[in-house]
């Protein structure tokens, strides 16, 4: 079946969908145990108190970030505003607004962030309060082309509200961590014990606590691992986005491969590392394919990502 960037796109588009829903499935399973187990849910209390103290906690912490990360990670990062009297940074402008009018968003606010390595990022919560910022090195590394397919994947990750998905996930992954926490502190307090009486003992009870403290210990790995494939699977689909936006794969397989040969400097953050086009942490497993790789990277394997795009010009 040949690749094209409607398949991309459709293909990602179902993961992200059965992604998500395993985040609920496994936020929903250890918040009923935690309340059945431990506060007698739905006998004492009529709602699952714990599952929503965690959520709620992990709302909040989502919001702000929602709200007011891009400022925060702008700052962070040392972006400016463009110098006009720039060429590459004034040609910049031209092009963001190019493949903005190309997606049919506003315009997002521009940036430039002075580093060795060549990268770009989008931040902001929805297309009104969106900024693209892209390095210093990039634009000396990129042509024209080039430079259009980066700067198309960025407003991809803009039209499809990429960063709301991205906050999703968070809370979803932060609720997780906190009900774990939870649990282990009323396990702690012996809220188990007192529970089992009203429900039984042996071995049954023996085994429900077994896998009850197996499920503490692995749920939030697993809440890990699924955020970082959602991560993975936004940018598939931005890079579908790019190349129907500049009708040119080739501009962005050929951008990403100077990208990943350019000398490792890192830029950022662990915390901002999913917002860019490559792994800014040069992290070594993100240069790998394979099952370890796919698990533990905020990136899918560059290469990967540039046979797709060539794949797509044929």
């Amino acid at each position: 079946m040949a690749v094209t960037f409607y398949s991309v796109v459709e293909a990602n588009r179902k993961k992200a969908f059965l992604l998500l829903f395993s985040f609920f499935i496994l936020l929903a399973t250890v918040g009923f145990l935690v309340d059945y187990l431990y506060l007698h849910f739905p006998q004492r209390f009529p709602f699952p108190l714990s599952t929503s103290i965690a959520v709620a906690i992990a709302l909040v912490q989502s919001l702000v970030a929602y709200y007011q990360g891009d400022n925060l990670v702008l700052r962070s990062l040392g972006a400016r505003p463009p110098d006009l009297e720039s060429i590459k940074e004034h040609a910049l402008l031209n092009v963001v607004e190019e493949m903005s009018l190309a997606g049919g968003i506003p315009r997002p606010r521009v940036y430039v962030i002075d580093s060795e390595a060549p990268n770009a990022c989008a931040v902001g919560r929805d297309p009104q309060h969106a900024s693209i910022c892209v390095t210093s090195a990039l634009l000396d590394t990129l042509n024209r082309e080039e430079l259009q397919g980066v700067v198309a994947h960025e407003i991809a990750h803009i039209r499809n509200r990429d960063i709301l998905t991205m906050t999703i996930t968070a809370t979803l992954l932060g609720a997780i961590i906190i009900l774990c926490e939870i649990g282990w502190r009323l396990q702690y307090l012996g809220g188990y014990e007192r529970g089992r009486r009203g429900r039984g003992r042996g071995r049954a009870g023996g085994i429900v606590l077994i896998l009850y403290l197996v499920l503490l210990i692995v749920a939030p790995l697993l809440a890990r691992l699924i955020f970082l494939a959602v991560s993975r699977n936004r940018e598939y689909v931005a890079d579908a986005h790019s190349a129907m936006l500049t009708r040119n794969p080739l501009a962005l397989a050929y951008a990403l491969e100077k990208i990943s040969k350019a000398p490792a400097v890192n830029i950022g953050s662990k915390a901002t590392a999913h917002l860019f086009i490559a792994d800014p942490l040069r992290r070594a497993i993100g240069e790998y394919e394979g099952l370890w790789a796919d698990l533990w990277s905020t990136h899918p394997p560059i290469q990967k990502r540039i046979e797709l795009l060539k794949q797509m010009a044929i």
